[in-house]
């Protein structure tokens, strides 16, 4: 019995196993390949890309953030740039900063702003090179090209980076997610887009300057404002208003009245072919003017004199076509001097402006008993030092009407006596001991405290009155041989 029930459990737990066994070829499936479980660091450079990806801002979003780009950004979202460079892609930007903008002459930003489809898209992409240059490349190039078309040129000087020679880099790398903005000290601008900024011409800087009124007139009456206008390369010795004013009175009216003929000959006269700078200008002894003839160049002192007499005060003046130097005097051609007093400066004699003085009725009366009048009326250059009727008057009396009675004795010595054969201004006289006169002797000349006086007790008291063939100076007593 007990054998029996031993053999019993022996088949159960046997068909049992039988069961499982089944069972399990059943359901039983292929086992993976084992893996090797990622390292730690692994898992922390995934983790630090995948965080850096999201967290990198685009070029627009870092400009915005910053502060120092606002007339930059603002300059993006007018021409629809902005969602571009916010955009995939790689792109280098080399970015002006708000003071860049700033710099540019006034009303510049407000004309691109207002032409956002055409130059400001043109000036923008001048500044956005394909790809991202790093620093260490941008150092090794000459120069790149823009998405605008043109190039940019690159040069390093004293470890610093240039852009087309003058604008600066000033800060590099800054990396964005679609590329990098490296920062600039200026806007550049497209070569094409320069020659249409460039410089006035000399007509318009004229007009604008304002102390070219006259000249400007001139220029427009004879036709040639248009052409200091236009194409070619001209320097201008341009006179101010008062160089014009100091002119004899009616001289300009004279030449407006001859636009074609006198007034084409003096502009004419100012006006040199070519670019002469300065520097050029101090070497030569001469230049010639598109009127044919020269015009004399001398250094005196450090100052620059045109014809002996005419200084230049202002040089370099840039022009888009030329240079103007600016001068204290109206340049007078050579050929014109001869008619210059007769028909332009129309300046009367010795005698006429006695006449007309009024303050000299006893020279004049002197000079016609003496037969002088017409002598100092017509040609010749004399320096005329002359009495006033107070001055007569306070002679012994008498003293007059005994004279009249001799005019080719007595009376023509004393004449004489106040002539001097030649043109001496003032500037001269007081630099002088003595002159001597038409009769024959010296008079003296001394200066106390300021005042000429001649022969020790005359004292000249108006000077420099010119006439057409010398040149008066008033004295305040009669000078006696």
């Amino acid at each position: 019995m007990k054998n029996l029930r031993s053999l019993i459990l022996l088949l159960i737990f046997s068909l049992l196993l039988a069961a499982c066994g089944a069972s399990a070829e059943e359901t039983a499936e292929p086992t993976a390949a084992p893996t090797v479980a990622p390292t730690e660091e692994a898992v922390e450079e995934v983790m630090e890309e995948e965080t850096m990806e999201e967290e990198m801002n685009s070029i627009v979003d870092i400009a915005v953030a910053d502060g120092r780009f606002t007339t930059l950004v603002t300059a993006l979202e007018a021409a629809g740039l902005a969602e571009t460079l916010a955009g995939d892609g790689a792109f280098t930007v080399f970015a002006p900063t708000d003071d860049a903008f700033a710099a540019l002459p006034e009303g510049t930003v407000p004309s691109l702003l207002e032409d956002p489809e055409g130059a400001l898209t043109d000036v923008l992409l001048y500044h956005v090179v394909d790809g991202a240059v790093m620093a260490e490349t941008v150092v090794t190039l000459e120069s790149a090209s823009t998405l605008q078309g043109e190039d940019v040129s690159i040069t390093v000087t004293d470890g610093n980076v240039f852009l087309n020679e003058n604008v600066q880099v000033v800060t590099t790398d800054i990396e964005a997610s679609n590329g990098v903005i490296h920062v600039i000290d200026a806007v550049l601008l497209p070569p094409s887009m320069s020659a249409e900024e460039e410089a006035p011409s000399i007509t318009e800087i004229a007009v604008a300057d304002g102390r070219f009124t006259t000249l400007v007139a001139a220029l427009e009456a004879a036709g040639l404002a248009e052409t200091l206008a236009g194409e070619g390369e001209f320097t201008v010795f341009a006179p101010t208003d008062d160089a014009f004013a100091a002119l004899p009175e009616g001289t300009v009216e004279a030449l407006l009245e001859d636009p074609e003929g006198a007034l084409t000959e003096v502009l004419l006269y100012h006006v040199a072919e070519g670019v002469v700078p300065a520097e050029t200008v101090v070497t030569l002894e001469s230049a010639t003017t598109l009127q044919g003839e020269d015009v004399t160049i001398a250094v005196e002192d450090g100052s620059v004199i045109l014809n002996d007499s005419v200084q230049v005060i202002i040089t370099d003046i840039a022009a888009s076509n030329g240079i103007i130097h600016v001068i204290d005097g109206v340049l007078l051609p050579p050929s014109m001097s001869a008619t210059a007093e007769d028909d332009m400066m129309d300046a009367p004699s010795i005698t006429e402006i006695a006449v007309e003085d009024g303050r000299f009725t006893t020279l004049v009366a002197a000079l016609e008993a003496a037969g002088l009048a017409e002598t100092l009326a017509g040609e010749g250059e004399f320096t005329v030092f002359a009495p006033t009727d107070d001055a007569f008057a306070a002679l012994p009396e008498g003293t007059v009407a005994t004279l009249l009675e001799d005019p080719e004795g007595a009376l023509t010595d004393i004449l004489l006596y106040h002539v001097v054969d030649g043109v001496v201004p003032a500037e001269t006289v007081i630099t002088l001991e003595s002159a001597t006169t038409l009769n024959g002797a010296d008079v003296t000349i001394t200066v106390t405290d300021g005042n000429v006086f001649l022969n020790d007790t005359v004292q000249v008291i108006i000077t420099d009155i010119e006439a057409s063939n010398g040149i008066i100076h008033v004295i305040d007593g009669v000078l006696l041989p």
